[in-house]
């Protein structure tokens, strides 16, 4: 497949003095939802991709493979341009290359390398930490040369103005920024001073996540170099309510048709391209 028009309308989305708010997606149905309701991009995350793929939470067991392939599954299905969450490259910094190398193939539009220490090694006692600066620099360089398709968009992601403070970001900022990443990607922000210092030595356009809801007014954020931010993953969290909802309601005995949230056949038809495959059915088959 072709994705070059997804990876330009991703990084015409940088270019601009907006910032968005992506759709948060898990499997083709729901990319096709929001690329219907007009979502600029779409964002798969690592936390929900352990969710769907095995049910299990974000600790990093899921493999490459296991994410690259329901990435080529959303994309496929749509149109949308996708960022991914490519967690710490399930490695060292050979292991990103091979990361960037294989999600390239499966059609994101961009991706984040982060540099925290994953999986959680043995004695953390639940603290989250990152590498050094300079790993992380690898690991940076290392993306960048994986990357083949010189459109697809590779953000460096750092938690640590909330692991290490503001400081030690910038100085991660101004080291990976010289990497030839395209996007700088800052998780924990929450205050707007911490932003406004980050704003100064930052010549990439921003991505943020787990900002504070005070801090989600979007013309501000663009005036500080913020082109998206993320508003969490509430989609699959609904799904996974309804699903046990309507599970439970058919287990105590209601009837299917007095069940509460379930659309009709023409709404489902929309997003599994109904129309599609009968005007194909009648071309090939009939």
């Amino acid at each position: 497949m072709n994705w070059s028009n997804r990876r330009e309308k991703f990084r015409q989305q940088l270019a601009r003095n907006q910032c968005v708010h992506p759709g948060s997606v898990f499997d083709p149905v729901s990319a096709r939802m929001a690329e219907s309701l007009g979502f600029e991009v779409g964002m798969f995350a690592g936390s929900v991709a352990s969710l769907t793929v095995l049910g299990d939470p974000d600790l990093i067991v899921l493999t490459l493979s296991e994410f690259a392939e329901q990435a080529y599954r959303i994309n496929r299905a749509c149109n949308l341009p996708l960022l991914v969450d490519a967690d710490h490259g399930y490695g060292n910094a050979l292991n990103v290359k091979r990361t960037v190398e294989e999600l390239e193939t499966a059609g994101v539009s961009a991706l984040s390398i982060e540099d925290t220490d994953l999986p959680r090694p043995f004695g953390a006692d639940g603290k989250s930490r990152l590498i050094s600066i300079e790993e992380g620099i690898g690991k940076m360089k290392a993306a960048v040369a994986g990357r083949q398709d010189s459109s697809l968009v590779i953000a460096a992601r750092t938690s640590a103005v909330s692991i290490n403070g503001v400081d030690d970001a910038i100085k991660r900022i101004r080291a990976y920024q010289e990497t030839g990443v395209d996007a700088i990607f800052l998780i924990g922000i929450k205050q707007a001073e911490q932003l406004d210092r980050v704003a100064e030595v930052c010549r990439l356009p921003l991505i943020l996540g787990g900002a504070s809801h005070d801090m989600m007014d979007q013309t501000a954020l663009a005036d500080k170099g913020v082109r998206i931010s993320l508003q969490g993953h509430q989609p699959i969290m609904a799904g996974m309510q309804a699903v046990y909802q309507t599970l439970k309601a058919l287990r105590q005995g209601s009837a299917p048709a007095d069940l509460d949230g379930v659309p009709d056949n023409r709404f489902i038809d929309e997003f599994t391209r109904a129309e599609d495959f009968k005007k194909w059915s009648k071309l090939f088959l009939d």
